[in-house]
This record gives structure tokens, sequence and C-alpha cells, in this order.
């Protein structure tokens, strides 16, 4: 009866202990879950790339980032700012990357290691189809020109307009840019390409392109030349990889933008 009953205790508390591993190894991997986390930036004012839908964050750059981190075994948080604002998170080390038509230029190298390219922007101006007069590059000269503070689209304007002929005005949020030449405060603006003809033709906008497009962006995203900037920078490109190789890449172009263009470096039409 005693060797029985100490059978009995000894099965009980090898099963107490095999319930302790597992609950403390469920514990582990949902702390490991919860701590990864991917700290990404963006404006939510940057239609069709990320703006707000009934207070939900959403668009094509949103997608990207949460299909990227959904494979990858990350939870995403947002922080939304302009985008001055968010240049200087990334430079603190508060954000691990930014999502927001991000274009990777010579300068912004010296600074970040960058992404394979997961979307290319033409830059473009538009005027207000009342400007009857304004229907190329050279219409412009004299007139102003409004864009976002920090842009790479104002820096190529001013590199399309070397001698200083069309003044700049800039502007914290593109709604500000965009409202001003939409009441023809302002004679031109400049942004996008495939930006401009999403908007145009989802909110009807009276506005029109001028001329063909100054430049052709690369649209990447942006990390810490850091060891966790260069991991995040591997499990990244693999991924864009496969969605472009797997047709996901294309079916969100074309859900935003109309048209797949958008990611070879074509005009989106």
């Amino acid at each position: 009866m005693k060797i029985q009953l100490t059978r009995h205790v000894s099965a009980a508390l090898l099963t107490l202990l095999a319930a302790v591993t597992l609950a403390g190894c469920d514990n582990n991997k949902s702390a490991e879950t919860q701590s990864k986390v991917l700290r990404v930036g963006t404006t939510g004012q940057s239609f069709p790339g990320s703006y707000k839908e009934n207070g939900t964050l959403v668009g094509y750059d949103v997608e990207v980032v949460e299909t990227i981190a959904r494979e990858l075994g990350y939870q995403v948080t947002w922080t939304t700012a302009d985008f001055s604002g968010l240049m200087g998170q990334l430079e603190a080390g508060k954000l691990d990357t930014v999502a927001n038509n991000f274009v990777k230029t010579t300068e912004r190298q010296k600074k970040y290691n960058f992404t394979d390219t997961y979307l290319t922007y033409a830059t473009q101006i538009v005027t207000s189809v009342e400007n009857k007069d304004i229907q190329s590059l050279d219409d412009l000269k004299g007139k102003t020109v409004s864009g976002v503070l920090g842009s790479t689209h104002v820096t190529n304007l001013r590199n399309a307009f070397p001698n200083n002929d069309v003044t700049i005005r800039t502007y914290e949020t593109r709604d500000g840019a965009m409202n001003d030449v939409i009441n023809n405060r302002v004679q031109g603006y400049v942004n996008s390409r495939p930006i401009l003809l999403a908007e145009i033709n989802k909110r009807h906008l009276p506005l029109k392109l001028v001329g063909e497009p100054i430049s052709n962006e690369q649209v990447t995203f942006p990390f810490a030349k850091t060891a966790d900037g260069d991991k995040l920078l591997a499990e990244f490109n693999q991924k864009l990889q496969q969605l472009r190789q797997n047709g996901q890449l294309k079916a969100l172009a074309e859900k935003y933008f109309g048209s797949d263009k958008v990611l070879e470096g074509g005009k989106a039409e």
C-alpha cells in the first residue's frame, strides 16, 4: 500500500513538472513573439501609400510592410508624423524604418542602408485645369510651385530649374501643398506621378499634368547601419523578392495605383 502510494505521488509530481515545463516553454515563446516588434513610421497622409480610411491606416506601403512583417513574425507598431518628424525619429533610432514613399538618394545612403526597390515614382508637376496658359515646364517660369518640406520631389524641382526660374513654396503636409494649387494660390504642385494620378482619378481633382516627369525615383525601405538594421534589411529583401515572384506585389500595385507599371519604372497611366 505504501509502495503504491509512493508511485502515485511520483507520477503526480512528474505530471506537474511536465506541465510547468510546457507552460514555461509557451511563456518563453509568447515573450519571444511579443518582443518581435517592428517600429515603422509614416505620415498617414500619403494616398495611396499610407492614409486613413474610417480611422484605420491603409495603403500600398502599409500593406507591403504588414505583409512582410506578418511572414517574418513581427508585430508592427505604427508611428504617424509629418515627413520631417519621421526623418528625425529615424535618425534618433526611435523607428526601425519608414514606409512613406521613401526615396533612395546618394545623400541618404550616407546615413542608411536601403532595401531593394518596391516602387518607382516619377516626379511630376501639376497645375489647375483653369491655367490654360500652362502646358509645359517652360510655362512655369516666373510662377510659384508648391511641395512637401524635405521631400525628394522638391529637390528634383530645384534641379529641374537650376536658375531659380520658379519660386518654391514648401509645406509641412501634402494636403496644404495640394489645396493651394487647386485654389490657384500657387501655379504648380510637385509630387509623384503615380500618387497624383491616383488622387486625380479617385477624388476627381481639377488638376492636370504639366509636361513630362522631371525624374524617376526608387522607393525603398531605409534601415540604420547597425547589426540590427542589417538583419532587418536582409529579411525585408528576402520577402520583397518572394512578393515580387508570387505576384503579391503586382496585385497590391494594381489595387492602389490601377497599374503594376509603378514596379518597373514605367509611368502609371
